[in-house]
Formats: structure tokens, sequence, C-alpha cells
């Protein structure tokens, strides 16, 4: 799953330190629509998603934010500045002065206190016409009803029961519970990224080009079942 930082502020430095590094969120950073020259990008991990991002836009400017300052030493790599700073207390410093044309929120407003209201906060410094970039897990995927009926619910270091998790989404409820703040903001697309299981059908029979249809298929016509996170856009008025 993609980059998450921006823990809650109580949260152990252990966890605060905690370096969520991966090959970035494709799926989300798809959804990203020109022009892009100014990103900011809210808990931004080891900075995958701003390499990715760079492949897209090699010109575009991007800033970020994190938690963790080990995170924010690999994120400058792809970054023009990454603050290091909690982003539920309110702006980092200097970071008022900035205007941005795209946000990226991806695997992290789900670690907040109050989402909504750091969404809100953060939506301020979006130009007008400005987009939001926001992805999180959906915790009635397929894999995650299984797991329940079996009666598991615990705790792990990553994944949708991630232990720093403090709120859980479904493709049904997040845009009601994460957007109410933000009354300037419209959805613009709404969907999600996952796979239909298919076991070894998937792994030894079925082609790459046909899994992909049917996954595309299953997320389409049942996205709360089958999609493993949920992805919207949302553009300022």
């Amino acid at each position: 799953m993609s980059p998450k930082a921006a823990l809650a502020r109580d949260a152990s430095p252990q966890i605060s330190e905690r370096v969520y590094s991966n090959l970035g969120n494709t799926p989300l950073v798809d959804l990203l629509e020109s022009p892009c020259q100014r990103v900011l990008d809210i808990g931004c991990g080891a900075g995958d998603n701003a390499a990715l991002i760079k492949l897209k836009n090699p010109k575009c400017e991007i800033f970020g934010i994190t938690s963790s300052s080990a995170e924010a030493v690999l994120a400058r790599a792809h970054m023009a500045r990454c603050w290091v700073s909690d982003i539920e207390c309110g702006l980092p410093g200097g970071l008022e002065s900035y205007s941005f044309d795209t946000m990226v929120f991806s695997h992290v407003l789900e670690h907040l206190r109050d989402p909504a209201s750091v969404l809100a906060r953060f939506s301020r410094l979006l130009c007008s016409g400005g987009q939001v970039l926001i992805a999180v897990p959906n915790v009635l995927s397929w894999r995650m009803r299984l797991q329940f009926m079996s009666g598991n619910f615990q705790y792990q270091s990553s994944g949708v029961l991630d232990d720093t998790h403090l709120h859980f989404y479904t493709y049904v409820t997040a845009e009601a519970h994460l957007l109410p703040g933000s009354l300037d903001l419209d959805v613009a697309q709404k969907t999600v990224s996952g796979n239909v299981p298919l076991w070894l059908l998937r792994r030894y029979i079925i082609s790459s080009g046909l899994r992909k249809r049917i996954d595309s298929w299953g997320c389409h016509h049942w996205p709360n079942l089958f999609g493993e996170q949920v992805l919207i856009r949302a553009v300022k008025r």
C-alpha cells in the first residue's frame, strides 16, 4: 500500500519515525490531470509518489510533509522541499506563503484524529481549479471480509489494519466523512483499485490482459467488494 505518515501527535517516537517506502501509488497518480506545476504531497513517506509524479511531469515542482525525519531524508531526493511537521498541529512554518495546483493525501487521512479538518485547512492553499487526490484503504474489501468472518481483527504494522489507523473507510462512506469541511471542493472522480479473487487461475492460466479486464470489470460493478483502496479526485471551485 501507499506511503503513510503524519501520525497522531501522541504517537510514540518509534512509531512516528517509521519509514513507509514502496513503489508509490500508481492508481492514484494516474488520476492526476494537467496542468500540474506545483504539488504538495501531505504525508509523503519516502517520496515514492513524488518520484512517480516526476516521471509523468518532469518539470513539476513537488513539496512534501512528513512527521518522520528519516522519511524526509529520503523524500528530499525527489522534492524541492520537505517539511517535518505534525499536520494536525497546523501548517508548517513558511508553507502559508505557497499555493499549489495539486495536493496529494495518499493513505494519510486514516491516521488522523480529525481528517476532515486537516483536509479543509490544507485545501485553502489550493488555487482555484486545483485538484486534491485522496487515497484511503477500503475496510470492506473481499480480503478484509474473509478475515473478519474468520474472527481475525488483529492490528499490524502496515496494511488496512495498520496499528496507527484511527479511522476506517469504505467506498460508500469515504466521501461523506472526509469532505464535509471542504465546501469548496467538488468530487470530480471516485473509483477504486483492487482485484477479483481468481487464485490459481490468476497465476497459471489467465493471461495478464484478461486479468486486468476482469479486475476492472469487478471494481467498476462492485467497488465496495473488490476495491482495496478508495480513490477520490476533488476539484476546488
